[in-house]
């Protein structure tokens, strides 16, 4: 679909095609389309989108499925999704947009505990503890950084303390298993 015809998607009234094996159903989402301001048309022929209750096949149309589990409709909203929802949805549907509702809006911010937060690393303990598995020595350190050798033991202490590591080794082997868990793979 080009720009110029999804533009006037999200704007005129649409023609939509109600599938539905319920006729109670049918006529409650035939409800729901008109007073969005939309015209229900019996055959999908004509149609703009199509909105069905479940798993219901659209014709090649664009569609958004109520409570169905087909991820291939272009919409997917829950069985219980509000006029607001679907009016929104058809309008994306037939612009050529994919819509999903949420899984758990619930959990979508939910605060963290305090024992999952690990301790940020500064920049600067950063390069120390890349220094470290470099294998360079407090003094080199301190060079290549260019800040006094007391600087780097203080640096030192506090990767020691934040990873919760013994050893300078110790440090490094979880300074990268924490890097292979926070990376983003592409």
């Amino acid at each position: 679909m080009s720009e110029a015809a999804a533009i006037p998607a999200l704007h005129k009234a649409l023609r939509v095609a109600v599938e539905a094996r319920d006729v109670v159903r049918r006529a409650a989402l035939c409800r729901i389309v008109a007073s969005a301001g939309h015209e229900v048309i019996e055959s999908t022929d004509a149609a703009d989108v199509v909105l069905t209750d479940g798993e219901i096949a659209s014709g090649g149309l664009p569609a958004v499925a109520l409570g169905g589990t087909d991820d291939d409709q272009a919409g997917f909203l829950p069985r219980d999704a509000n006029p607001d929802q679907i009016d929104a949805a058809l309008r994306a549907a037939a612009a050529g947009l994919f819509v999903r509702a949420i899984k758990d809006a619930s959990s979508s911010f939910d605060a963290l505990h305090e024992k999952d937060l690990q301790p940020l690393l500064t920049p600067r303990e950063t390069q120390v503890l890349s220094a470290i598995a470099d294998g360079l020595g407090n003094k080199e350190i301190a060079r290549r950084l260019e800040i006094s050798p007391h600087t780097v033991k203080f640096h030192i202490e506090s990767l020691l303390r934040k990873l919760g590591a013994r050893s300078r080794a110790e440090a490094v082997a979880k300074g990268l298993a924490r890097r292979r868990r926070e990376s983003i793979e592409v």
